[in-house]
């Protein structure tokens, strides 16, 4: 059987954490909202960033969807380039890619930023897919991310040979929810108490500890 494993972006594979959060304070200033410290941010990187804005400020959908726009006018232009892959990531997929695992990005981050990411980084090689988010509300949630994924490997039916690999909470839920097992990662954005309290199938700590799981799936 294939082993498929999908990774999400943000937290997982790419340390963006100093571009999201410059262009969060970016949007933060245009809308007038309460000022927030860097850490306190830390808690938007990696789900859909409409729902955060409207959750974590109480914002309407308009007011969130204003939001956004604002924080693309920083992220796209600068905030995309601030980030760099974690130490030992292109090591560990490379060599995924010479066992023959099918590998693949199921992020929630727009399906465009995604890919220049990759390019940026000169990953794209590595992926037989990449999904991203969609415009409006095509493919606005982890699950829907991830459902896609399988749909372009053919590979919808619920099976352990599919691993999704991500640091937040929406990762485990929205591959459950898909019917596929999570492995969360400590060195990115999710804490330790957000992402005990959802029950992934393995906990891990550092890039060289998800390298070495990988290979025994």
């Amino acid at each position: 059987m294939r082993k498929i494993i999908l990774f999400d972006l943000d937290g997982t594979l790419i340390e963006s954490g100093e571009g999201i959060i410059n262009s969060l304070h970016y949007a933060i200033e245009k809308m007038g909202l309460p000022e927030q410290t860097s850490e306190d941010l830390r808690v938007l990187i990696g789900p859909p960033l409409l729902e955060q804005f409207m959750s974590y400020f109480d914002l309407t959908k308009e007011e969130a969807k204003k939001a956004v726009t604002f924080y693309h006018e920083r992220y796209h232009p600068v905030g995309l380039y601030e980030g760099k892959p974690y130490q030992g990531i292109e090591h560990m997929l490379k060599e995924l890619s010479e066992k023959g695992y099918i590998l693949g990005v199921a992020s929630s981050k727009p399906q465009h930023l995604v890919e220049e990411i990759l390019q940026h980084v000169n990953y794209t090689h590595y992926f037989t897919l990449i999904v991203g988010s969609g415009e409006g509300d095509i493919r606005n949630t982890k699950r829907a991310v991830i459902k896609e994924a399988l749909r372009e490997v053919s590979f919808d039916e619920k099976s352990d040979n599919v691993w999704m690999i991500g640091d937040k909470e929406h990762d485990v839920l929205g591959a459950r929810e898909v019917g596929v097992l999570c492995v969360s990662v400590l060195y990115g954005y999710g804490t330790k108490e957000e992402i005990e309290s959802v029950s992934p199938l393995v906990i891990v700590q550092t890039v060289e500890k998800l390298h070495q799981l990988l290979l025994t799936f």
